[in-house]
Formats: structure tokens, C-alpha cells, sequence
């Protein structure tokens, strides 16, 4: 009987070190997001269907209706750095002038609530330094697998009107997620954006060493504040209509 019992105990111990082992919590790695935007969606919310330009438009995007993008956040256990990745597959479609957040940099102190995001507006580089976005989460108990990580949703309401869903998880320890959506308690590995029609999924976390010299503070462009960036876009797009309110949506996010 007691070496019955000293081999169960034996077995039990095993098995607790290996179910710890399978319990691995990154707090440094790489993600990749693919990025994917509903350009009809997006076109037919802010134009006239009837007017002539959107059928130009319907033309030059047929078969793209969804263009996809790619992303990398490198991340330590306090800062993340969110920027472009390998080149989408999609053809691209020839604007006069660059859609935003084509090309979006984004560092984020965690520890220190900073966030410094390089983007393009039209021609202009600008350098926006400010604090985190506070978000207030709504934490559900839906849950869903990405890039192999279980995932809990959470709900939240940006810039007054705009609904967020998004997916994080305990698993990587780090609060960040791409562009600037932080706040959870883990890492956001998806993130909707159903009115206006985008969405960030990752496709893969790498758990890789990352030094600092990886989630380096982008240097370049003109500084301004969020405040400073959002007077700015609305004195350039004043004359817009509908086109103007979701580009503006589209640099402020």
C-alpha cells in the first residue's frame, strides 16, 4: 500500500510540472495583425451612390473589395511598438492622395501612460505625443481562439460614437494592442471595428527575445499633440462632407 501510494503521488507531481509547463505567459515577442478594410463599405457610407464618381470608384476597386494589410507589434513587458510589416498582396488602388494609417507608427510606454504615433496626413509627417487613449472596457465572457491564444472579448466606445470589440488575452502578459487600443488585462490580439467597417487580427505571436533598440521612440515628423492633431486635420478637410468625417476618423484612431 505504500508504494501504491508514494507512485501516485509520484504521478500526480508529474503531472502538475507538466500541466505547468504548458502554462507559458510571454512578456516579449512579436505579433503579426493583418489589417482588413471593407473599401465598398467604407465608400458607400460616405458617398452618393448615385454620383457618378462612385461608379468610377466601384470600378477601380472591382475585385478588391477588401484590402488587407500587414502590421508588426514588437513588445517587452512595458513597451509595445506597432508598425508597418511585409507588403499585402492585395493590388492597390491609385487615390490622389494616401488613405490614412497606411503607414502608421505607434510606441506605447505602458508604465509610463505615453504614446508617440508617427502618421501621414495627406503630404504632412506629423510626430503626435500624448498619453495613452483611455478606454473603458466592458469585459464579456465570450471567448474565441487567435493565433492559438484563448481570447476573452471586451466592448468599448471610442471618440463618442465609434464601437470597439476586441479580443485579448492573460496569456501575454504585456496590456498593449495594435495601434492604440490598450488597456486590457493582457494583450488584444483582435479588434473590430463593425461601423467602420475595419478589423486587426493576428495571424501569429513569435516568442522572441526583443531588445531595446526594438520598441525605439520614432523620431520623425512634425510634434504635435492628439488636440493639435485633430484641429489640424478639421481646418484641412472643412469643405468635406461625409468623406471628410471618416478620414478624420480614420488619422485620430
Amino acid at each position: 500500500m505504500t508504494r501504491i501510494f508514494l507512485f501516485t503521488v509520484l504521478l500526480l507531481t508529474i503531472a502538475r510540472r507538466s500541466g505547468a509547463q504548458n502554462n507559458i505567459f510571454l512578456s516579449q515577442g512579436r505579433i503579426e495583425y493583418e489589417r482588413k478594410v471593407n473599401q465598398y463599405a467604407q465608400m458607400e457610407a460616405a458617398m452618393d451612390p448615385n454620383d457618378e464618381s462612385w461608379t468610377e470608384l466601384r470600378k477601380k476597386l472591382s475585385g478588391n473589395q477588401f484590402k488587407t494589410d500587414y502590421f508588426n507589434l514588437e513588445f517587452t513587458r512595458t513597451k509595445t511598438l506597432y508598425h508597418p510589416g511585409r507588403e499585402s498582396p492585395d493590388k492597390p488602388i491609385q487615390f490622389f492622395f494616401q488613405p490614412p494609417a497606411q503607414d502608421n507608427v505607434v510606441w506605447s510606454d505602458l508604465d509610463q501612460d505615453r504614446s508617440v504615433s508617427q502618421k501621414h496626413v495627406f503630404e504632412m509627417m506629423f510626430l503626435v505625443q500624448d498619453s495613452l487613449r483611455p478606454i473603458k472596457w466592458k469585459i464579456t465572457d465570450e471567448t474565441r481562439t487567435i493565433a492559438g491564444f484563448t481570447c476573452r472579448r471586451a466592448n468599448a466606445m471610442i471618440m463618442d460614437s465609434i464601437y470597439v470589440v476586441a479580443f485579448y488575452t492573460d496569456e501575454i502578459l504585456t496590456p498593449g494592442g495594435p495601434e492604440s487600443f490598450t488597456g486590457l488585462p493582457g494583450m488584444i490580439l483582435g479588434v473590430a471595428l463593425p461601423h467602420e467597417h475595419v478589423t486587426w487580427f493576428a495571424t501569429k505571436v513569435e516568442a522572441v527575445s526583443i531588445p531595446e533598440t526594438g520598441v525605439a521612440v520614432p523620431a520623425k515628423g512634425k510634434k504635435i499633440n492628439e488636440a493639435g492633431l485633430k484641429a489640424s486635420v478639421m481646418e484641412l478637410m472643412k469643405n468635406w462632407n461625409k468623406e471628410g468625417r471618416q478620414y478624420m476618423q480614420d488619422v485620430l484612431l
